[in-house]
């Protein structure tokens, strides 16, 4: 689902940017002097977005400019703060670890990605795992997927899963608590025909 979130994000992203571009770029072609469809509102060099007239609409209300302003600075900041939401990495790239020295260390997330999902995997019942931890460095998740065999019993693996691999994790890591997500899913096997 947040996969998917992130996708959207990106192509309406894209398509406010494109949009945003084509008319800049329209209106500084019309301010340059090149032709424009009869169509467009603003045709030329001596042409203005905001005439005299509509300017001093407005002049005898003191909270119009005030208000216009407010709103586009609250729209200037929303559309940064969402353009810097999509640069952000899912995963972690490393997470922060009391080593008991009072120094402190970084484990690479992929790592402990792959010990909590290498034992995971050994878990009875599952076919495959995947592991990856988000958050942030000093407070990591931890996103779990599991194949289940088609005899697996799901309570049992779950919590196997978090007794084990889970529990070594949040252990190893001197975490105090390691939240996660545990997605289950059963393995599709095709049918064989027996004669």
């Amino acid at each position: 689902m947040s996969r998917m979130r992130s996708t959207v994000n990106r192509v309406l992203l894209v398509l406010a940017g494109l949009l945003l571009a084509a008319v800049g770029g329209a209106v500084l072609a019309a301010g340059l002097g090149a032709p424009v469809p009869s169509w467009w509102p603003w045709d030329g060099k001596g042409d203005v977005l905001l005439s005299s007239a509509d300017r001093g609409r407005w002049r005898d209300q003191g909270w119009w400019w005030p208000t216009v302003i407010a709103i586009l600075a609250v729209l200037v900041v929303l559309a940064l703060w969402w353009f810097f939401a999509q640069l952000r990495r899912g995963r972690l790239a490393a997470l922060l670890v009391d080593s008991g020295d009072g120094e402190g260390a970084q484990v690479r997330g992929k790592a402990l990605e792959g010990a909590l999902a290498g034992e995971a995997d050994t878990a009875d019942g599952v076919a495959h795992a995947h592991a990856a931890l988000t958050g942030r460095r000093t407070a990591p998740r931890a996103r779990v997927r599991l194949r289940m065999e088609p005899d697996a019993a799901p309570v049992r693996t779950l919590r196997a899963v978090a007794d084990g691999a889970l529990a070594h994790a949040r252990e190893s890591a001197g975490l105090a608590e390691l939240p996660a997500e545990i997605r289950l899913r059963a393995v599709k096997h095709r049918a064989e025909r027996v004669s």
